[in-house]
């Protein structure tokens, strides 16, 4: 530590250079953090699946929508325990930037098969006895101000109603559910089903996707299997999937998430690579009598390798640290998207030895010329 004035003003030498060079490690890791966040984001969702829950799709894309029928029918397979369904709804609230996870469901089996949103049962009958009943997270309550009884207009971007063609939906707020074992689940906009397929102008007697809770998760595949067979040469063929896969299927839709970060910071940390180092080169090769003065004073080799060091660990750890610390303020701007409230701890984690290893690959080549060093030479300008 009785060192660190000398790094200092190392890295103070040349003011204009070390800032630039800090601003841009700091950008790169802003980046890092952002980016890194939303793949870890995507991770834990997948990582989150339950393991007793299917998920029935048409076998020809998720948009295209499966008969209400088929829900006694896969309720008869065994090995099946309860069966859900849902719909996309594509709603926004007043702006088209209020973007609203809102699904109509069956409200008795919705709760069923998600035990893990908590809602008090008066509010789940005040939901089934409701027409235009509403049951919000309660994430979505704070976000927006909703409360019981207040009338809440959606404008749908995909249904419209068969009375007047109209998008704009509105429904009364029963109840509010929580999910305490994942907070980033409480955004999400429920209502009955029913009311939805009679005032739909088209689409009526079909959902979306059902959702399928199994007795035993070790027979998750060969129930799978049986409900497929089940439909298999029907005009609506199903595929059915474990939540995780799901999850993963409907990801790599959007695209190859992973790939894509890696790919991204792999070519902005390569660029990052030869700026720093060029940085730490030009600073050493200015101060070659300087460093060749300390030798004199009694530094020894090791003693000038590690000063150099340090200089370049100051340099990448003080801006990746400040990177990343921007990167955790700004994550929570996501959570409507991602769902995620908080930054990861493990990208923080991984963001600091990712600038130590940057910092060691950077400083090391021109801490080694620094410490074979020769005095004399040095000091004779050779």
């Amino acid at each position: 530590m009785k060192f660190l004035p000398l790094v200092f003003a190392a890295l103070a030498r040349r003011k204009a250079r070390s800032l630039f060079t800090w601003l841009a490690i700091l950008a790169a890791f802003l980046l890092f953090g952002m980016l890194q966040g939303v793949n870890s984001a995507f991770d834990q969702a997948i990582e989150r699946a339950n393991v007793n829950r299917l998920i029935v799709t048409s076998n020809i894309a998720l948009t295209e929508p499966l008969p209400y029928s088929y829900l006694s029918q896969i309720e008869a397979v065994p090995g099946v325990a309860r069966v859900a369904h849902a719909t996309w709804f594509g709603a926004y609230y007043q702006d088209p930037k209020n973007f609203v996870f809102a699904f109509p469901i069956d409200a008795t089996r919705e709760f069923e098969v998600f035990p893990e949103r908590k809602v008090p049962p008066d509010q789940l009958q005040a939901l089934i006895h409701t027409r235009t009943g509403a049951i919000i997270g309660a994430e979505l309550a704070r976000k927006y101000g909703w409360k019981i009884g207040d009338r809440v207009p959606l404008h749908s971007t995909i249904w419209t109603k068969a009375d007047d063609g109209n998008s704009d939906w509105t429904f009364d707020i029963v109840g509010i559910y929580e999910n305490p074992s994942d907070r980033s689940q409480e955004n999400i906009f429920f209502f009955n089903y029913d009311y939805f397929d009679e005032a739909r102008a088209f689409g009526k007697g079909t959902v979306g996707w059902y959702t399928v809770q199994v007795k035993d998760p070790r027979q998750s595949a060969q129930v799978a299997a049986a409900i497929d067979r089940l439909f298999a040469n029907s005009p609506n063929e199903t595929k059915t999937q474990t939540e995780k896969e799901f999850q993963q299927s409907f990801l790599k839709q959007i695209g190859d998430i992973n790939f894509i970060v890696t790919r991204i910071l792999f070519a902005v940390f390569f660029a990052l690579l030869f700026a720093t180092g060029s940085t730490m080169m030009q600073s050493v090769r200015e101060r070659i009598p300087e460093l060749a003065v300390l030798k004199t004073l009694g530094f020894t080799d090791g003693g000038v390798l590690l000063l150099v060091l340090g200089e370049s660990a100051l340099l990448c750890l003080a801006a990746a640290a400040a990177g990343l610390a921007l990167a955790w303020l700004l994550f929570p701007l996501l959570k409507d998207t991602l769902g995620v409230v908080q930054m990861p701890l493990p990208v923080m984690i991984e963001g600091l030895a990712v600038a130590g290893t940057l910092a060691l690959i950077t400083g090391l080549p021109p801490a080694l010329r620094a410490k074979r060093l020769s005095i004399v030479e040095a000091l004779a300008g050779r």
